[in-house]
């Protein structure tokens, strides 16, 4: 099977390890725990009016859709090094841009997906608009990206690096 970029998420060794242990949690000791809560709620008897039951089922639910999330994440990630710092805009990017070619009123952000985010830094996804639009560009290119309006913006690449974490 052949992947196009745009289902490929890059993560870090770190941040695939981390999401690796997290599914291994939650397919084993979390389901466990989630089913005894089930099961001494079941006990108490009448289930429409059991509150424990209803919100064990609905943790239970949210802890399933969580382990297929991540498990359609770790299939389609590649593990990987930083891009390399030839000053193209890519995925696992620190970018800085202008609006408009304003160097007075610009962005700083990590261009990355949800699973890669810092704290430190504001991060935007490669299928973001402002994302899609900026991947390919090189330092000092004028790019274009589409408003939710439907209208176009302009930027213009200032600083493109490596994200070193």
């Amino acid at each position: 099977m052949t992947q196009t970029s745009e289902n490929v998420t890059w993560l870090t060794q770190e941040a695939y390890n981390k999401l690796k242990d997290e599914l291994e949690y939650l397919t084993g000791p979390a389901r466990t725990e989630i089913a005894a809560k089930i099961a001494a709620a079941r006990e108490e008897g009448d289930l429409r009016e059991n509150g424990g039951y209803h919100a064990a089922k609905e943790e239970q639910g949210k802890q399933e859709l969580r382990v297929r999330q991540l498990t359609q994440l770790l299939e389609s990630a590649k593990v990987g090094e930083a891009p390399a710092a030839d000053g193209a805009v890519a995925p696992g990017m620190v970018v800085t841009i202008a609006f408009d070619g304003d160097e007075d009123d610009t962005l700083t952000f990590l261009l990355a997906s949800r699973e890669y985010a810092s704290s430190d830094i504001e991060t935007y996804s490669p299928q973001s608009p402002l994302g899609a639009g900026v991947i390919g560009h090189k330092i000092g290119e004028d790019a274009e990206y589409e408003l939710p309006n439907g209208k176009k913006a302009s930027v213009r690449i200032l600083k493109a690096k490596p994200y070193t974490g």
